[in-house]
């Protein structure tokens, strides 16, 4: 089986969650996809002159936009399981950073070719990795997101030696600095912006700060500004990482990051010189950073799951949010040692419920706004806003079909039967509550069917059984090299 679409596929009488500027949801809809854009939407009866080569049958099945993970470690799939119930600053000293440094010849190929086939097996059509490492090889990471047909953002980490001795971080990383620096930021960039069909995009993944001087880090934003080189990082995570800011820094996270010009600036014609996402943002100083969010136009990515397995804390989304804010959020699943997963579908789950149980307000962060954070608010955040994250005529086919009865399922019932307003079940809950990534039937990207059947379409199982094999092996000699001990 090939996983080019034909020319014109028809898909027929499927609930369709628009996502467009009126959130128009499809009961009995069509839709048409030609070449790689969607070229008409409706409901059915499909008119006379849609003559499309294949048709695909979607009776009892929702689409949906394609999921867009805003904050995703492709390499750390290898380390799932490991490292459990630490704080996050043991974690990454303790665990993450030895096993990192550990990493050789093929091993973030193989990680990368992991993550990416368990985030399209569960709906993810796009995504912001926000640091590939050295030691993960920036090139095999590239050539696994080509091989694999995802549309992904991959940041390369930009590191600078940490100077406050006080703080007692130890990074092994370090031993490969001269390979993070500014300079090998804008030669990645160059060679590899807008490949693969301008599927992979490069970005610049700057290093959390931890008593590197502010003035390296403006010169990255400076060079970043020039080159029109979008940029993420994680952001005031931890209540240490709070504490960092105040006491070496004497500011706010968001201060701190206006004051190093991360933030996109104005160009003469009125647009941004590039994108900022910062990830997580639990611990704010809410009066001062959020005004900044705003005023800046950074994005944000919620990553709940992993700040809850962290002690990290909960973002405060419910104010970001708020109706005074114009805020971007998007949504992210972060790396697996810290939630174990990169299904998109359990983190909207989450996003939609934790906030509500933490506020004792069920009102807030309702399905509809967690199903906009893992799409539309998503590809705003990386500047895609124009190709991805509804689906509209003339935008990029990147889609996911579900069927939530599919393989014996029933947990999604008894949606279907009757429309909204005559009081039947919300497809939105249905998807945001009801569903998860083993209800993912098909994941197209760019107008390519990637995951057939709930199964990968070039390869098929075959292929998913030696992904795995590979990582397994992988993740054996990682962990030898670094010495892990079981338990540890």
């Amino acid at each position: 089986m090939t996983s080019r679409t034909p020319e014109a596929t028809l898909f027929l009488h499927a609930t369709i969650i628009t996502i467009n500027n009126t959130r128009e949801i499809i009961r009995d809809g069509f839709l048409l996809v030609k070449d790689t854009r969607i070229a008409a939407i409706g409901n059915c009866p499909v008119p006379a002159d849609i003559t499309p080569e294949t048709t695909i049958d979607c009776t009892g099945k929702i689409i949906i936009p394609g999921l867009i993970n805003t904050h995703a470690h492709l390499v750390q799939s290898l380390l799932r399981g490991l490292a459990e119930d630490l704080p996050l600053h043991n974690w990454l000293c303790d665990a993450i950073w030895p096993l990192e440094s550990s990493y050789a010849e093929k091993d973030g190929y193989h990680a990368a070719r992991l993550t990416i086939a368990e985030m399209l097996k569960t709906g993810t059509t796009c995504f912001l990795d926000p640091m590939i490492t050295h030691r993960a090889g920036w090139e095999n990471v590239c050539d696994a997101v080509g091989e694999m047909g995802i549309r992904g953002c991959l940041s390369k980490l930009v590191k600078f030696p940490e100077t406050n001795r006080q703080l007692s971080i130890t990074d092994p990383r370090d031993k490969d600095l001269l390979a993070m620096s500014i300079p090998s930021l804008i030669s990645a960039h160059s060679t590899h912006h807008s490949t693969h069909h301008n599927r992979l995009h490069v970005w610049a993944g700057a290093g959390t700060p931890r008593g590197a001087p502010i003035s390296l880090f403006r010169g990255l934003g400076d060079a970043c500004a020039e080159h029109g080189i979008s940029i993420t990082m994680h952001c005031a995570e931890a209540p240490k990482d709070r504490d960092i800011y105040h006491e070496v820094y004497h500011c706010s996270a968001m201060e701190f990051i206006r004051d190093a010009n991360l933030c996109g600036q104005t160009r003469d014609d009125g647009e941004a010189t590039h994108n900022l996402v910062l990830a997580h943002m639990v611990n704010l100083d809410l009066d001062v950073d959020l005004p900044l969010l705003e005023e800046t136009k950074t994005s944000v990515a919620h990553n709940p799951s992993s700040n809850l397995k962290l002690a990290s804390g909960v973002a405060p989304v419910p104010e970001m949010l708020a109706p005074g804010y114009k805020i971007n959020v998007g949504l992210g699943t972060d790396g697996a040692p810290c939630s174990n997963h990169y299904d998109m579908m359990q983190e909207m789950h989450l996003a939609s419920i934790l906030h509500k149980g933490v506020r004792h307000d069920a009102g807030v962060v309702k399905a509809e706004i967690a199903l906009e954070m893992a799409t539309i608010n998503g590809a705003r955040a990386l500047g895609l806003e124009g190709d991805i994250g509804s689906l509209e005529v003339g935008k990029k086919t990147d889609l996911v079909v579900l069927d939530p009865y599919g393989r014996g399922g029933i947990g999604a019932a008894p949606w279907g039967w009757e429309n909204e307003d005559e009081g039947g079940v919300s497809a939105i809950t249905t998807v945001v509550h009801g569903c998860t990534g083993r209800d993912v039937e098909m994941t197209m990207v760019d107008g390519r069917v990637l995951v057939a059947d709930g199964v990968l379409v070039d390869g098929g199982r075959e292929k998913e059984r030696e992904i795995v094999h590979q990582a397994r092996m992988a993740s054996r000699g990682i962990r030898g090299r670094c010495g892990w001990k079981v338990g540890k």
